[in-house]
């Protein structure tokens, strides 16, 4: 079983930066493969990154390209979503996502609670 704790969240301005953190326990994130999403209400839940359980592939939802990466501290056992020039519409909740058996981008079997982010104009 793997649990994920997300934090990090928080209210900021247009423009500035945050960074998400998701700590893994039950499993090394050398074994998984790891995604962050978002949810905003009445909306789907939106793909934001992924990173391969080498650490050396990442894709990207067109939102997140050029302005998020995901990370990873392997001795930490913690994925990372630093985020730049914070827009409105990047607000809703992260997820913290991870596939122990799929290689795809939006195929996860376990997901953490979210931490809410709030980007405010």
């Amino acid at each position: 079983q793997v649990q994920l704790v997300e934090s990090g969240g928080g209210l900021v301005q247009a423009g500035n930066s945050l960074t998400l953190s998701c700590v893994v326990s039950g499993r090394t994130v050398e074994d998984l493969n790891m995604g962050w999403w978002r949810q905003v209400p009445g909306k789907e839940r939106e793909f934001v990154a992924w990173l391969s359980w080498s650490g050396s592939r990442q894709n990207y939802a067109d939102v997140a390209k050029g302005r998020f990466t995901i990370d990873r501290d392997a001795a930490e056992n913690t994925v990372y979503l630093p985020m730049d020039s914070l827009k409105p519409e990047d607000t809703g909740i992260y997820l913290c996502a991870a596939a122990t058996t799929s290689a795809s981008y939006y195929t996860y079997n376990f997901w953490g609670q979210g931490t809410q982010v709030t980007v405010s104009s």
